[in-house]
């Protein structure tokens, strides 16, 4: 459950300092120092780049240059050198967690500047104290001084502070469970770094990208992010931000199952945090790796190691891993049937969650507690700390507890006789439940079906040998009796039932044939239903452009044409193209639309950030056939102010996408012959729908409503599209 939030030491970087991270400028700097004789503020700095430019990689080289540039700036009464010299030393302790320390030095340095009004340097210790506040966990006071900072920072338009502000400020909310906020802060500070190449922020933003997709459930974004952010961190042999990363990627495969290859990432980036003496990250390292052995069952394991992280984060005072380790170990007290010791570990996690406004783990806290309350079978008590935590990890939009909620309500509803509400809630925790389980669900319970079916096939058959045996005994016995035509009657009577039973299988195969075939059809007429009246009407129209000599015009049509049947025949030959292309035609279609109609409508085309158009790959033509729809049907009465608008969104790990128009809306179309049209193209979408759920093992969906019931004008078709993502 543990969510983990970058801190990167680059984030202290002084806004008056370039950081110097290539081995040719340190040594630039040394031979400039080996030629400047004179002890001025000039060398002082050129002491002090040296030492900044190699405290990530070369502490000795560090120490020795910021010692000599602290002697002669007290010898020179440098102020400016003296504020530096404390600053660095503040980062330096803050690597060894050591917060009290760095943030006496931070104070002390900030007094320097004020005296000389210097206020780069100003901003930069601000931005240093709001980091070590929220390594603490004291939120309120790491707002405050960030936005201190970014007022300073805006009327000196360096874009390497405002990335470094928008990525601190992002940090604070996804800490405090605001997800929206946050991405909206990363992705602005991500554009800005990509602008200026900066190697640096563009890894630690990734970094923090890959955390939030995680705690989202979309792994496939998070380890994306997560190896973009990797491979940036060993460019700039950055060894505490790749061990932070290598620790990110353990807890993502932890979380899909994966313990083998989590291990792995957790012990290389614990051997890299016991090099650099970060206990933080080490405390951090000796969690994750107790929670894969509590996930292999290996329970002493797992406490030693919980027991090692929760005496190391409060050695430290990391205040949101020892709500962790509080946590972790009332989970595996639960596991080992100690619920009051259970119980105990998770109240002491709540009171320090809601000292420090850690919503998220506070939904983790209540549910604990009602854990221990059922293993108790005490469910009156368990209820409402399980409702609370419901609301919290909904509000949240946080998946894994609202799944366990679910499931712990299913529970006290059916212990205290309330079979509705327990009906409901296990049908939301089977909603809830994550890929790989529902479809190991699904397998399982197929088996269990196809054992329980062939078991009655035998049992059938045994009957009916019975049947046949008792038959021909009694058959021997009356030709015994009977006559030689008694014995050819019942010969022709088996021969019939053959006979029958033989045409009736046929007939059931052919019908089978027949359905899969008309759904073939329907699915080919679905894909090629726009093109013989819309290369028709398109030829028209370049007819029309040539003949009025409009010879530019005409060729960028025939382009856009050309474009579009291609893109058309290609998708009619695969059951599913990549999103992008997908998007490209509906984009082509509907600008070839507006050029045979003279900008007759403005259109839109939103994706959600969360969507890469180049790993989702759906079903083609289900957009198009609604949007010809709206074109044809919405706008008849209506002359001007025509919008169409497309948006794709990506909620609860469905696909879902939105044409909305603003016409007559649905309601307000008259004609019987309008209504049956888009009758049938919502039947055969939603019949090749159900065909496609059933393909890909997702919803499938589409809903048509009159935006009048929004206080809106026209209409909107909302599709639930079956999706696949390529990670290849």
């Amino acid at each position: 459950m543990k969510i983990i939030v970058s801190f990167l030491i680059i984030l202290f970087l002084s806004i008056s300092t370039t950081l110097f991270s290539q081995t040719t400028v340190i040594d630039s700097l040394k031979k400039e120092l080996s030629i400047h004789k004179e002890n001025d503020s000039t060398k002082v700095n050129l002491l002090y780049s040296v030492a900044f430019s190699s405290f990530q990689n070369d502490l000795e080289t560090t120490k020795l240059y910021l010692g000599k540039a602290e002697d002669l700036s007290n010898d020179l009464n440098y102020i400016k050198g003296k504020a530096k010299v404390l600053y660095l030393k503040g980062i330096l302790e803050s690597r060894k967690s050591n917060y009290k320390a760095s943030l006496d030095f931070f104070q002390g340095s900030l007094k320097h500047y004020e005296s000389i009004n210097d206020q780069s340097g100003i901003a930069a210790i601000y931005n240093a104290f709001g980091i070590t506040h929220f390594i603490q966990s004291e939120y309120d006071e790491a707002i405050l001084y960030y936005q201190k900072t970014f007022e300073i920072q805006k009327s000196q338009g360096k874009p390497i502070n405002l990335i470094n502000s928008l990525l601190n400020i992002g940090n604070v909310y996804s800490e405090t469970g605001r997800y929206n906020e946050a991405i909206l802060n990363y992705k602005k500070a991500l554009n800005i770094s990509i602008e200026i190449n900066d190697k640096v922020n563009i890894s630690s933003i990734n970094y923090n990208l890959s955390v939030l997709y995680k705690v989202q459930g979309n792994y496939p974004l998070a380890i994306e992010s997560a190896n973009k952010a990797l491979e940036f961190r060993k460019i700039i042999r950055d060894t505490l931000g790749t061990a932070h990363v290598l620790n990110n990627l353990g807890d993502i495969y932890t979380s899909i199952e994966k313990y083998d290859t989590a291990l792995d990432y957790q012990e290389q980036s614990l051997d890299y945090a016991l090099k650099k003496e970060n206990k933080s990250l080490v405390a951090t390292n000796y969690n994750n790796i107790g929670t894969i052995y509590l996930q292999k069952k290996a329970y002493p394991k797992a406490l030693k190691y919980y027991d090692k992280a929760l005496e190391m984060s409060q050695e430290v005072n990391n205040v949101k891993q020892v709500i962790g380790c509080f946590i972790n170990l009332g989970e595996i007290n639960l596991l080992l049937n100690r619920p009051a010791i259970a119980r105990e570990n998770y109240i002491k996690a709540k009171a320090i969650s809601e000292e420090t406004n850690k919503r998220d783990y506070l939904a983790y806290c209540l549910l604990g507690i009602s854990e221990s309350y059922i293993q108790e079978k005490k469910y009156e008590k368990a209820l409402p700390f399980t409702l609370n935590g419901k609301k919290l990890s909904e509000d949240l939009e946080l998946l894994e507890p609202q799944k366990k909620a679910s499931e712990l309500l299913s529970e006290i509803y059916k212990n205290t006789n309330n079979y509705q509400k327990a009906f409901e809630s296990f049908k939301q925790f089977k909603t809830l439940n994550d890929s790989l389980f529902n479809k190991d669900n699904i397998e399982k319970i197929t088996q269990l079906e196809y054992e329980y079916k062939y078991k009655e096939a035998l049992d059938s058959a045994s009957i009916r040998e019975l049947k046949l045996t008792k038959i021909v005994n009694t058959t021997s016995l009356d030709l015994k009796k009977s006559q030689r035509n008694l014995l050819l009657g019942i010969i022709g009577f088996l021969v019939m039932v053959l006979i029958l039973g033989t045409i009736i299988f046929i007939l059931r195969i052919r019908n089978e044939k027949s359905k899969s075939q008309n759904i073939e059809i329907e699915q080919k007429l679905l894909r090629s239903q726009m093109t013989p009246h819309f290369i028709f009407n398109s030829l028209s129209v370049l007819q029309g452009m040539i003949l009025n000599k409009e010879d530019k015009k005409a060729v960028f049509y025939l382009s856009k044409f050309s474009k579009l049947l291609r893109i058309i025949l290609e998708n009619s030959r695969d059951k599913i193209v990549l999103l992008s292309e997908e998007l490209e035609a509906v984009s082509n279609y509907l600008e070839l639309q507006n050029l045979e109609e003279c900008q007759a409508f403005q259109y839109t085309i939103l994706v959600d950030e969360t969507i890469d158009t180049t790993l989702f790959k759906v079903p083609p033509m289900l957009i198009q056939p609604f949007i010809e729809n709206a074109i044809e049907h919405a706008f008849k009465n209506q002359e001007d102010n025509r919008k169409i608008d497309i948006q794709l969104k990506y909620v609860h790990k469905e696909l879902i996408c939105t044409i909305t128009d603003n016409g007559t809306g649905i309601d307000s179309e008259k004609a019987p012959k309008n209504r049956h049209k888009k009758s049938l193209a919502t039947t055969i979408t939603s019949e090749r729908l159900k065909v496609l759920a059933k393909d890909f093992k997702m919803k499938g969906s589409i809903n048509i409503e009159d935006r009048k019931k929004y206080n809106a004008q026209g209409t909107i078709v909302t599709l639930v599209i079956p999706y696949k993502i390529d990670l290849a």
